[in-house]
């Protein structure tokens, strides 16, 4: 079965990223595999529960991986990604300014070059067109 994991963070592009990532599922037949990471040590947050929900109203198959940020995120969502021998990656990205771009790593650079597999990048709606 096709893996399609998604990079999760509570904001606009982590939204964007899991809307994107079901309708992939669901045009692919693939599982889902939600990949986010919280604060050490900070009890599961409330949004996690909206999560899950969103995943099972899906309908597909799915899991949701919380982990603790000891590492970088990129890393950890190219690490998942190569467990499961995933066939996409979608992650949501922000809006930065060229010397944002340029002073900061960026985490979704990071995984566009180290990714095993094709990655889709998202941007969130800012509303009616």
């Amino acid at each position: 079965m096709a893996t399609v994991v998604i990079g999760y963070v509570p904001k606009p592009e982590g939204e964007a990223a899991l809307l994107t990532g079901i309708e992939e599922g669901r045009r692919r037949g693939a599982a889902l595999v939600v990949v986010h990471s919280r604060p050490d040590g900070d009890p599961e947050p409330e949004y996690v529960a909206e999560v899950r929900a969103t995943l099972t109203d899906s309908g597909l198959e799915h899991q949701l991986r919380v982990t603790d940020s000891g590492g970088e995120a990129a890393d950890q969502l190219v690490e998942v990604a190569a467990d499961v021998a995933a066939d996409l990656i979608v992650i949501g990205l922000r809006r930065r300014s060229p010397v944002g771009k340029l002073i900061l790593g960026s985490n979704a650079q990071r995984v566009l070059l180290d990714a095993p597999c094709p990655v889709l990048t998202v941007k969130p709606t800012t509303g009616p067109r």
